[in-house]
C-alpha cells in the first residue's frame, strides 16, 4: 500500500509540474524566427513583447481571449497544487474505508480548467493568424509546440488522477 501511495503523490507532483511549465514557457507557438505563449511574443529570441503591451496599440485591440487563456491555465495550477495539499491533509484525517472526494473534486477542477485554456487557445489560434496584425503576421508559418502539447497532456493526467482520487479509499 506504501507503495501505490508513493506512486499516486508522484503522480500528482508530476501533474503539478506539467501544467507550472505549460503555463510559464515560451512554446505555445513556435516557427524559425519566432516563438509565443500565453504571456508574449519573442522574435528571433531577442525581440520580446509582452501580450499586455500590444492590447494597448490599435493594431491589437482584443487580447481577451489570452487573458482567458491565462486564468484557466493559472487556475489549473493553483487548484492542481491545492488538491495535493488536501490529499495529504486527508490521508492523515479520514477514517479507513472513506474516499477522498473532496481532492478528487478539487483536481478534476483543474482538468477542467486545463482543458478549457489549451481549448480556448487551440479554437482562437486561427482567428489571430487571419488578422493582419504586424507581429501576428510574421507568425502565420507556425506550429504548435511543445508547451501547448505539455497542456493537452497536464488535462489528461489531471483527469486521470481525478479518477484515482474518486476511486481510492484509505485502507491500512
Amino acid at each position: 500500500m506504501l507503495v501505490i501511495l508513493a506512486l499516486i503523490i508522484i503522480f500528482h507532483i508530476v501533474c503539478a509540474a506539467l501544467l507550472f511549465i505549460s503555463t510559464v514557457n515560451n512554446a505555445w507557438w513556435v516557427g524559425e524566427d519566432f516563438s509565443a505563449d500565453i504571456w508574449r511574443v519573442c522574435i528571433n529570441s531577442t525581440n520580446c513583447t509582452e501580450i499586455n503591451d500590444l492590447s494597448g496599440s490599435d493594431e491589437f485591440t482584443d487580447f481577451s481571449i489570452m487573458q482567458a487563456v491565462q486564468a484557466t491555465m493559472i487556475l489549473s495550477t493553483i487548484l492542481c497544487s491545492l488538491s495535493f495539499l488536501i490529499f495529504l491533509l486527508q490521508l492523515f484525517r479520514l477514517k479507513q474505508g472513506e474516499r477522498f472526494i473532496l481532492t478528487a473534486i478539487i483536481q478534476l477542477m483543474s482538468c477542467l480548467c486545463a482543458m478549457i485554456g489549451a481549448s480556448i487557445y487551440t479554437d482562437r489560434r486561427q482567428d489571430l493568424h487571419q488578422h493582419n496584425y504586424k507581429v501576428y503576421y510574421l507568425m502565420q508559418e507556425g506550429s504548435y509546440g511543445y508547451s501547448f502539447i505539455l497542456a493537452w497532456v497536464s488535462f489528461s493526467f489531471t483527469f486521470i488522477s481525478g479518477l484515482m482520487y474518486m476511486i481510492l479509499r484509505k485502507r491500512k
